[in-house]
């Protein structure tokens, strides 16, 4: 059984791996539906440290888009089918630092069974399991191009994860870090308060891409594609700024760009 502590707010004792242990694969639902390559991308990068990888077959959601909305009751069943097909596996990881969050930390508002609470601390953010659990900060990547990182506010505020994308990242040869100005602010994704709130949502939004496209990357990376998925669409909408890419940051970690 793995003992995830929080020590602090976004604060973790991290457990041990065992070389040869295998790690279920977490596949958040817009990942799975409109961004394969990053999940193709994370089971690449386990597979390179010698982490054998399975994938259930029966994972769904991690109920956060009903949680979000306040569908606490309807959040509750999925939960407990995410923990129902996840309970027999000691890790568990995702290229989702939002996801993650709904996991290990929201699981046990939505209920606080303790078994519920254990599996949902089961999961990790995947650079947070490579920089914190497997202690790789690089992976023998090459990518020359000018990037900029962009943490989402589940990944950088529930989870702690800021370091562990930046270490890895700046070990990429090639790679031209490029400093995000305002980089702690929100882009203004928030899951279906995009929907429910477009105004502030875009405008948001648009400060992040005005502040992508002052770093000077001509690649932007995150841990989270739905981040992306929003900031893209702004970027893609503005001739000025549409040679500017997304790509989520297995993918980098992962080329062998000369």
């Amino acid at each position: 059984m793995i003992r995830l502590i929080r020590t602090a707010p976004a604060k973790w004792e991290y457990p041990k791996y065992e070389r040869g242990e295998p790690v279920a694969l977490f596949v958040p639902c817009y990942v799975d539906q409109f961004f394969p390559a990053a999940a193709q991308a994370t089971v690449e990068l386990l597979r390179r440290q010698g982490v054998p990888v399975v994938f259930p077959k029966e994972q769904t959601c991690c109920g956060q888009p009903a949680f979000n909305s306040g569908y606490w009751d309807e959040a509750r069943r999925v939960v407990r089918h995410f923990c129902d097909t996840f309970e027999p596996y000691r890790w568990i990881v995702g290229p989702s630092g939002s996801c993650t969050a709904m996991c290990r930390v929201f699981f046990e508002q939505v209920d606080p069974d303790p078994r519920i609470i254990e599996i949902g601390r089961r999961v990790f953010e995947l650079t947070e399991f490579l920089v914190e659990v497997l202690g790789v900060t690089d992976t023998g990547a090459s990518y020359p191009r000018k990037v900029a990182l962009h943490i989402g506010c589940h990944t950088r505020r529930e989870l702690g994860v800021a370091e562990p994308p930046l270490a890895l990242l700046k070990s990429v040869r090639g790679l031209e870090y490029c400093e995000l100005p305002e980089a702690i602010e929100c882009c203004g994704f928030g899951g279906t308060f995009s929907v429910k709130m477009p105004g502030t949502s875009l405008a948001m939004g648009r400060t992040k891409a005005r502040n992508v496209a002052a770093s000077g990357a001509d690649v932007l990376v995150s841990p989270d594609s739905s981040c992306l998925m929003h900031i893209a669409g702004i970027l893609n909408r503005d001739p000025a700024t549409r040679h500017i890419e997304t790509k989520h940051i297995a993918e980098v970690l992962v080329a062998e760009g000369k």
